[in-house]
C-alpha cells in the first residue's frame, strides 16, 4: 500500500468497516463459544476466544470494544457478567501487546502469553468470584472446587483459587492455539487490511520506530505524561463515582432495613394487650394470653432472615422490665419481670423513653452485633404507653453486602478504566506522540553536507504528510515550510560562498602571478609546487600518514593557500631575485628574508580576516617551507615534527620542482636524477613519510611534471610569437 494511500477517507473508512466487522465477529464468537461450552456441560468457559481473535487481528482496540461489550450484552441475561468484563479488556489488551512482542511467531512468548491469559482469568478471576459470591459460590468450576476441598488436602481458599486457575489454564491453552492457527493461515494482505490503526501520516518503518524508541527524553516522556494525567483523572473520577455510590448504596439500604423495622415493630406493638402488660411480667406463661402472643412474636421474627431479635420492655427507673424476650438459637431469652440494665446505646433516648415517648431507630455495634433497633410504644386504651415493643434487625448482611457491591464497582469500574486508557493512549499515539517523535527524528538527522543531501532530507519531512487536522498539522506544515525556506537560504549562501571563494582563489592565483612575475627563474612554479602539494596529501591519506592532522579541512586549505608560499619574495630586491647567477652569501641570506617577510604579509591579512584556515597555513607554508627535518633549515631551525605538517609538505614539493625546473643559473636536472635527491634527503632534510608518500606516487609526479613542462613551452612559443 502506498504512503499517501494511508491519509484517503477510502482507506480509512474500509479500516472502521473492517473493524466493525471484526468485532460483531469477535462478540458472537465471545458469546456462541460461551453459550455451546455451558449447553454441552463443557469444562471450560470459551468466552475469550473473540476478544483474542480481535486484538490479535485489530489491535488494541477492536480487541477492548470486544471485551467490554461481550460482557456487557451477556449481563442482559447474566447479571454476573457485567462484573467480569475488566478481565475480558485485559486479555485484550495483553494480546495485542503480545502480538506486537512477536506472537505467535515465537515459542517462548506464545507460552509467557498463554500464562499471562490463565493468571487474568483463572486468578484474578478466582479472586473476584470469592469476593463477590464465597466459596464454591458461582460457576463451572463449583464441582470441582468441591472435590478438591473435600479430598482433605486443600482449604477452601486453596480449593477455590486451584480449580479456578486449572480449568482457565486449559481454556487459555484451546483459546490460544485456536487464535494461533487464525493468525497463522490468514492471508498477510487480509491482517494488514483486519489491524486498526490510527495513522496521520506516512507509517513509521522499523528502522524509524528504533531510532525513535533509542531518542531518551532527558525527564519523562509524553507517552508517560498522558498515561499519568488519564490515570489520574480516571482515577479521581472512579473515586468520587465509587464513594458517591458506595454512600448511596448505603444510605438506601439502611432506610430499606429501618423501613422494615419499623413495620415488624408496629405489627409486634399490635399484637401485645397494653393491659396485660404487668399481668404478663408478673405471671409470665402461666398468665392467660401470654403464650398466644409470644407465638405470634415468633412468627413475626420468622417473617424475615434480617430480624435477629424480638422483645417487649416496660421502661422504668430502674432498668428495662421484661415482658418477652424470645429465644434464639444463640441466646435465651430473659424470663419476664428480669430487670435488665440499660444498654449505653440508648442512654441519651432514655428520658423520651420513660416518658413514653416515640424514638428514631438506633444503630449500635456491642457484644449482640452489628444491630438496627427499632422501638415502638404499646398504647393502652387511655393512650397511655405501657411498654415498647422491639425489633433487633442485623446488619451483618449489609457488611457483606457493602463489600460485594464495592466488589462490583471495583470490577466496572476497571473494565472502563481499562478501556478509556487504552482507547486515550491510542489517541494520543498517533495523533500526538508518533507525528511529534517523527517530526523530532527527521529533523535530527537532516544532513547539511551536500545539495542532495539537503533535498533528500527536505523530501524526508515532506514524506510524513502529517494530517490530523489540528495544532500538530499546523506545526508540521510550519516545520516543512521553514526547512524549505532555510534550504533555499543555504543555496544562496553557498552559491554567495562559492562565488566568494572562487574570487579568493583568483586573488590568491594573482598576487602569487604578480611574485612570480618578478622572478623571471621560477616560471610556473607555484602551480607546479601547489599540484604536488595536493598530488602529496592525497598519497599521504591513501597510505594512512599522519591520519589525524590531514583532515578534509587541512587538504583543502593547504591546496587554497600553497601559492601563497613565496609570498615574501614581494619583498626581495629585483637585483637578487633576478640575478643570472649564483647569489653570493650576503645576496643569499637576503634571499633567506622571504620566509620571514610572507610571514609578516600573511599575518598582517589575518589581522584583517581572522579565523580564517586556508590563511594559517599559508602563513605556515611561506615561513617554513625552507626548515629541514635534522634543523639545518631556516629560518628558525625548527626539527622534526616542530616544522608545521604543511611546511614540511611544501619543503618537498618546492626541492623537487626546484630540482627539475631549468634556471638562468643552472639547467634543470633528469627527473629519476631529482627523484634519487629527494630520497637521499629523508630523514634529513625532509620528513622520511612525507618524502616516501611522494616517491611512492613516482607516476603522478612524472605526469604533473611533463604536463606542466609542455604549458610552460607552449606559453614560451606564444610570447615568442608575439615579440615578432
Amino acid at each position: 500500500m502506498s504512503r499517501s494511500d494511508y491519509n484517503t477517507g477510502i482507506y480509512k473508512r474500509t479500516k472502521i468497516y473492517s473493524t466493525i466487522i471484526l468485532c460483531i465477529i469477535g462478540i458472537g464468537i465471545n458469546i456462541g463459544g460461551g453459550a455451546l461450552a455451558t449447553h454441552f456441560g463443557w469444562p471450560f468457559y470459551f468466552d475469550t476466544v473473540g476478544t483474542v481473535i480481535s486484538a490479535g487481528l485489530g489491535g488494541y482496540i477492536p480487541g477492548v470494544l470486544v471485551g467490554l461489550l461481550t460482557n456487557f450484552i451477556k449481563s442482559i441475561y447474566d447479571n454476573s457478567a457485567i462484573y467480569y468484563g475488566f478481565l475480558n479488556v485485559l486479555i485484550a489488551v495483553c494480546t495485542a501487546y503480545f502480538v506486537q512482542k512477536g506472537y505467535p511467531y515465537k515459542i517462548s512468548t506464545t507460552l509467557i502469553f498463554t500464562f499471562v491469559l490463565s493468571v487474568i482469568g483463572g486468578i484474578l478471576g478466582s479472586v473476584f468470584t470469592w469476593v463477590l459470591y464465597g466459596f464454591a459460590g458461582e460457576g463451572i468450576s463449583v464441582p470441582f472446587v468441591k472435590y478438591l476441598y473435600n479430598n482433605g488436602t486443600f482449604t477452601r481458599l486453596q480449593a477455590q483459587f486451584l480449580a479456578d486457575y486449572l480449568i482457565d489454564l486449559a481454556d487459555k491453552i484451546i483459546t490460544v492455539l485456536i487464535v494461533l492457527v487464525i493468525i497463522l493461515i490468514l492471508p498477510d494482505k487480509l491482517k494488514k487490511k483486519l489491524m486498526f490503526d490510527g495513522w496521520h501520516q506516512t507509517p513509521l518503518s522499523k528502522e524509524q520506530k528504533k531510532a525513535i524508541s533509542e531518542n531518551k527524553c532527558r525527564s519523562m516522556s509524553l507517552r508517560t505524561k498522558v498515561l499519568l494525567v488519564l490515570m489520574t483523572a480516571s482515577f479521581f473520577i472512579a473515586t468520587a463515582y465509587t464513594i458517591i455510590s458506595f454512600v448511596l448504596y448505603r444510605n438506601s439500604t439502611i432506610n430499606d432495613h429501618i423501613k422494615l423495622g419499623k413495620g415488624v415493630a408496629y405489627l409486634a406493638a399490635s399484637t401485645v394487650d397494653a393491659d396485660m402488660v404487668d399481668a404478663y411480667m408478673k405471671n409470665g406463661e402461666e398468665e392467660d394470653g401470654y403464650l398466644e402472643t409470644e407465638k405470634r412474636l415468633y412468627d413475626i421474627r420468622n417473617s424475615s432472615y434480617d430480624i435477629k431479635y424480638v422483645y417487649v420492655y416496660k421502661i422504668m427507673e430502674d432498668g428495662c422490665h421484661v415482658v418477652f424476650d424470645l429465644d434464639t438459637d444463640e441466646l435465651e431469652g430473659s424470663a419476664p419481670g428480669e430487670i435488665i440494665e440499660f444498654d449505653d446505646a440508648f442512654m441519651d433516648y432514655l428520658p423520651d423513653l420513660l416518658a413514653g415517648k416515640e424514638i428514631e431507630p438506633i444503630i449500635s455495634n456491642d457484644k449482640y452485633g452489628w444491630l438496627l433497633t427499632v422501638y415502638q410504644p404499646v398504647y393502652d386504651e387511655d393512650g397511655i404507653c405501657q411498654c415498647y415493643a422491639a425489633i433487633d434487625i442485623s446488619m451483618d448482611q449489609l457488611r457483606q453486602d457493602q463489600y460485594s457491591f464495592f466488589t462490583k464497582l471495583i470490577s466496572i469500574f476497571l473494565g472502563f478504566f481499562i478501556t478509556i486508557l487504552t482507547i486515550g493512549l491510542w489517541l494520543a499515539e498517533y495523533n500526538v506522540i508518533k507525528p511529534l517523535n517523527a517530526m523530532a527524528l527527521s529533523a535530527s538527522s537532516f544532513a547539511y553536507n551536500s545539495d542532495e543531501a539537503r533535498n533528500n532530507s527536505v523530501d524526508k519531512i515532506k514524506e510524513l504528510d502529517i494530517r490530523t487536522g489540528d495544532e500538530i498539522e499546523n506545526l508540521y506544515l510550519a516545520l516543512v515550510k521553514t526547512t524549505e525556506d532555510s534550504m533555499q537560504y543555504v543555496s544562496d549562501i553557498k552559491e554567495h560562498t562559492e562565488t566568494i571563494s572562487n574570487m579568493q582563489n583568483g586573488l590568491i592565483m594573482v598576487l602569487a602571478d604578480l611574485v612570480e612575475s618578478r622572478d623571471k627563474c621560477t616560471g610556473d612554479h607555484v602551480k607546479k609546487t601547489a599540484a604536488y602539494a595536493s598530488l602529496i596529501m592525497r598519497q599521504m591519506k591513501k597510505e594512512g600518514i599522519y591520519a589525524d592532522e590531514l583532515t578534509d579541512e587541512f587538504i583543502y586549505d593547504v591546496e587554497h593557500s600553497a601559492p601563497l608560499h613565496d609570498i615574501g619574495k614581494i619583498k626581495v630586491s629585483d637585483v637578487i631575485l633576478n640575478k643570472p647567477g649564483r647569489l653570493t652569501d650576503e645576496e643569499f641570506e637576503e634571499m633567506k628574508k622571504h620566509t620571514t617577510a610572507g610571514e609578516e604579509i600573511i599575518e598582517k591579512a589575518m589581522e584583517i580576516v581572522p579565523d580564517t584556515g586556508y590563511l594559517k597555513e599559508a602563513k605556515n607554508l611561506s615561513t617554513y617551507h625552507h626548515e629541514k627535518w635534522d634543523g639545518s633549515g631556516y629560518p628558525k631551525g625548527l626539527v622534526g615534527e616542530d616544522i608545521p605538517l604543511s611546511a614540511r609538505i611544501m619543503a618537498v614539493a618546492d626541492v623537487f620542482d626546484a630540482l627539475v625546473s631549468n634556471r638562468s643559473y643552472k639547467k634543470g636536472f633528469p627527473f629519476e636524477k631529482a627523484m634519487d635527491i629527494i630520497k637521499e634527503g629523508m630523514g634529513s632534510h625532509f620528513d622520511p613519510l612525507v618524502a616516501k608518500a611522494f616517491v611512492d606516487a613516482e607516476d603522478e609526479v612524472r605526469r604533473i611534471a611533463e604536463e606542466h613542462s609542455r604549458i610552460y613551452e607552449n606559453d614560451n612559443k606564444e610570447d615568442s610569437k608575439d615579440k615578432k
